[in-house]
């Protein structure tokens, strides 16, 4: 028993640092969208596409990454995956040296191939490692982590790439700052991959698929795979726009707005503790409440901490995280229930965004970030509810595959944006859709066989 609970917690702790390093890529990448617009001067559906060249390596590699998992095992997957992050991060620095945006582009999708492989992996293990009834607190719980360094991301893009922009002369200049943060990512992911080579992993049985037809006959699947499509769209559309969004519509500096794009991030860390929590196998309600209000004491200040020591700002986002917890409550540890409620919440959310004026819109926007935060464990886990471990990574490879719904919808809602008839406000109704299928496959489809 005790070498099970090592291996346990040696999986665990190895996979969490997965998410972290996948988490921090990906809203680098998603937030220097901002970044990449002003470098290359780009339209808004221009930039996003910086975004879309990241998602759009799901829907190329996602499904033939399951069935490479299948036949390389885990580890060897992980392992991969991290070369393929270190050699993108590294492609940066040409890109940068240019600087050409389509060496951007061609960098980012290197990258993201290598998030694919991590992300395609680490789920389905983080699910087979342990009972099926708490597989989703565990999701939750490795999301979390995940989104601590979700929040760090735009936060370092605030300090180090978009401080004291406005006295960079050139857009060649402006460049050079993104080679430094890209060269660290590269050489910590090496580090971790050497170090994965030489621990061992406990084994997660890799069992056999009958025939493709096993895992696309399942209806819950398929329904989860476009709901996490809606939300991944809905998320990254949010944040993808969130600081030109607060430049144009508040002339709000994109250095200022970056620290809020790392509050809403930072929703997302703050609900899937709030979710681990919930969704666990823990009975005492006194644990629970100690947990609960750790949970609160970090909300309170990493808000404040991201805006440079603003309390102000910690205690609005201490305030909203108090009502993400109230709302939790009401899913009362079941996850399609607490899905469907965050699912409502955030659609009234992004419907307020588009007609709320000033500092409403702020943080109706950036509180958006609390009730996506057990949307993907939630969706995964529902999604491959009842499937053999030799299903799983298949199904995983579906699902992950329509992860390339945030290539999709950013882009949709920047051409909107760029719309002088409609603008940045009237491109939230489209993340406002997503939620509301989102709810549909909560209450509905996840229960479909």
């Amino acid at each position: 028993m005790t070498q099970k609970n090592n291996q346990f917690a040696i999986g665990m702790s190895v996979i969490s640092s997965i998410f972290f390093i996948f988490g921090f890529a990906t809203t680098f990448i998603i937030t220097l969208s901002a970044k990449v617009k002003d470098i290359f001067t780009l339209s808004e559906l221009e930039a996003q596409l910086l975004t879309g060249a990241f998602f759009l390596t799901y829907l190329f590699l996602s499904i033939p990454t399951g069935y490479i998992i299948r036949r390389i095992g885990y580890k060897t997957a992980l392992v991969t995956g991290l070369l393929l992050m270190a050699v993108g991060s590294f492609m940066f620095y040409p890109a940068a040296t240019a600087p050409s945006f389509p060496l951007f582009l061609a960098a980012t999708f290197v990258l993201a191939a290598g998030v694919v492989f991590l992300q395609t992996s680490a789920n389905p293990y983080v699910a087979a490692l342990g009972s099926e009834v708490t597989a989703s607190g565990r999701l939750n719980l490795t999301q979390a982590l995940n989104s601590i360094a979700t929040m760090i991301a735009p936060w370092i893009i605030a300090v180090v790439i978009f401080k004291g922009v406005s006295e960079i002369p050139s857009p060649q200049e402006s460049a050079q700052t993104v080679k430094m943060p890209f060269l660290l990512m590269g050489s910590i992911v090496l580090l971790v991959a050497m170090a994965i080579v030489t621990i061992q992993l406990p084994a997660i049985a890799k069992g056999t698929v009958e025939s493709k037809k096993s895992v696309w006959k399942y209806p819950h699947v398929l329904l989860g795979a476009v709901a996490i499509f809606c939300y991944v769209g809905a998320e990254v559309g949010n944040a993808g726009l969130l600081v030109n969004f607060l430049n144009d519509k508040l002339q709000i500096s994109k250095e200022n707005a970056s620290t809020y794009a790392a509050i809403y991030w930072g929703g997302a860390m703050v609900g899937r503790f709030f979710g681990s929590i919930m969704l666990s196998d823990i009975q005492s309600r006194t644990r629970k409440t100690l947990y609960f209000a750790l949970v609160l004491m970090l909300a309170l200040v990493s808000g404040a901490f991201v805006t440079d020591w603003n309390w102000n700002i910690g205690a609005i986002f201490l305030g909203t995280s108090v009502v993400n917890l109230l709302a939790i409550q009401l899913g009362r540890g079941n996850a399609s229930l607490t899905l469907g409620v965050f699912a409502l919440i955030a659609a009234a959310l992004a419907i307020v965004t588009t007609f709320a004026p000033g500092q409403l819109a702020i943080w109706t926007l950036v509180s958006i970030g609390l009730f996506n935060s057990v949307m993907f464990p939630n969706i995964f886990g529902l999604a491959v509810k009842d499937l053999s471990n030799g299903e799983m990574s298949t199904a995983s490879g579906i699902i992950n595959t329509l992860i390339v719904g945030g290539a999709i919808v950013p882009v949709l809602m920047g051409a909107i944006a760029d719309s002088p008839a409609l603008g940045y406000s009237w491109a939230f109704v489209v993340p406002a859709l997503c939620y509301l299928y989102i709810f549909f496959f909560a209450v509905k489809g996840s229960k479909m066989r």
